[in-house]
């Protein structure tokens, strides 16, 4: 067993980052975190992003379709799919897994900017 602890809930904190990946651990993917849902465009070549949502509400865009994502919800956003989020509540926080696991270098490679006009916005 290992255990990864973060203080997502106790200030000063990061809004978003990562427990555990292949840059520190033989874990296969990596698993973050965020209490915010950032937008910025972009797709990931390669990397499927698996989203569980935790607390909170958030809507996310994905190529032109807003989805209203709530606690218990879990969205697969496949590789080449734009998307971004839109908004979400103040008390949002929700977990996301990459596969496969990419090293933070090959990750920058893999995430693509695209235009909001891709995504409808």
């Amino acid at each position: 067993m290992k255990l990864y602890h973060q203080e997502p809930f106790t200030p000063p904190y990061s809004k978003k980052g990562w427990y555990v990946g292949t840059w520190n651990d033989t874990f296969p993917f990596p698993v973050g975190y965020a209490d915010i849902g950032v937008d910025e465009p972009h797709l990931h070549r390669t990397v499927t992003e698996v989203y569980l949502i935790a607390r909170g509400t958030a809507e996310l865009r994905i190529e032109r379709e807003t989805v209203a994502l709530q606690p218990g919800d879990m969205i697969i956003v496949e590789p080449c799919e734009a998307h971004t989020f839109l908004s979400n509540s103040p008390d949002y926080f929700h977990f996301v897994f990459h596969y496969p696991g990419l090293r933070p270098e090959e990750l920058k490679d893999d995430k693509v900017f695209v235009p909001r006009e891709r995504l409808d916005l």
